[in-house]
């Protein structure tokens, strides 16, 4: 071999590897640390507040499943970003993913405020169903157009704690300053007769603590884990029945996910799925567990019944949901394909 044929062999050869390691999807084959972002309290696989302990069940097996090409950073309590930048940070490919209620980004896509609608989940049962019915379908359509993939359906019943009063049939919200949560539970809040005060639910503990708020409605997990029991006298619960139900999926970067493999896809999607079992038998056991941690604290403790969640169902039909279909087309088509399931 002439010396001058010998050094481009030798050339060739040593660029080879700098090639493979270049290419895009070798690089996010061989191993990629995604980071999880969420704004609840951080625990362990074991214990703490079940968004957390799902974001670390999901880490492990996926990155178990993938042998280990994905890797997990996780950042609960919003220590990566502010509560409120995720979602919009996910459809830029700022962010990975994130578990967070999916009405927060009500003020950027409105169609997604379906996801807290008064009145329109009655049931964990109903909001299971929607990922295979025809609402599901349309969202999961609409969130992809936006650049979100849904990797969990979650859904969680909420409550109300309340520094003054239980907070059981609309007239005892009249005069109260109290926190809804979304847009459309806002509205039906204002009908009511009450003041609105609006901010993330990690922020809840402090307005109520100064009393810059009177009472809040928040998911029965986030009523333990943020301790508004410390700040509270009453509780309504959502044991049993709730007019209150919200959807907290764990979601995904399209642009992220598209740059991963088919394999690597499919496991995200795969072990997502799996986990939607583990949030439904949670979140039921929250609902029940708050009940004995604001007794423990001496607080007063009731429950709803189907006619009370009917009246609040009435105020919301006139007032959020009226409001939410006149929006758009897209949520005109939405709110009645999730009436359908009613």
């Amino acid at each position: 071999m002439s010396q001058l044929k010998r050094r481009t062999v030798l050339q060739a050869l040593s660029l080879a590897p700098l090639a493979a390691a270049w290419s895009p999807l070798t690089a996010w084959a061989q191993a990629t640390t995604l980071k999880i972002s969420h704004q609840f309290p951080g625990g362990t696989l074991e214990e703490g507040d079940f968004r957390d302990r799902l974001c670390r069940m999901f880490a492990a097996e996926v990155q178990k499943r993938s042998n280990g090409s994905l890797k997990f950073e996780i950042y609960p309590g919003s220590s990566l970003m502010k509560t409120n930048a995720q979602f919009s940070s996910m459809r830029k490919g700022a962010l990975d993913l994130s578990l967070v209620p999916l009405s927060y980004a009500g003020g950027e896509v409105p169609e997604v405020n379906i996801g807290l609608m008064p009145g329109l989940v009655p049931s964990y049962e109903v909001g299971a169903a929607w990922k295979n019915a025809e609402v599901g379908k349309e969202l999961n359509k609409l969130l992809l157009d936006k650049g979100i993939v849904v990797v969990s359906w979650i859904w969680q019943a909420g409550g109300v704690a309340s520094r003054t009063k239980a907070v059981v049939d609309p007239d005892d919200v009249k005069g109260m300053k109290i926190r809804g949560g979304s847009r459309e539970v806002d509205l039906v809040l204002k009908a009511a007769g009450a003041a609105v005060v609006s901010l993330p639910s990690n922020e809840i503990y402090a307005a109520m603590q100064t009393g810059a708020m009177e009472a809040a409605m928040t998911s029965s997990t986030s009523l333990i884990s943020f301790r508004l029991e410390e700040v509270s006298k009453f509780l309504t619960s959502g044991r049993g029945q709730s007019y209150w139900y919200m959807f907290e999926p764990l979601m995904m970067s399209k642009t992220i996910f598209d740059k991963l493999t088919k394999d690597q896809q499919n496991t995200i999607m795969t072990v997502g799925a799996e986990l939607e079992a583990f949030a439904i038998k949670a979140a039921k056991q929250d609902d029940i567990a708050v009940a004995t941690v604001y007794e423990k604290k001496g607080a007063k403790v009731v429950d709803l019944n189907a006619a009370t969640v009917k009246k609040w169902q009435a105020i919301a039909r006139t007032t959020a949901w009226k409001d939410y279909a006149d929006k758009n087309e897209n949520c005109a088509k939405l709110l009645k394909l999730a009436e359908k399931l009613l």
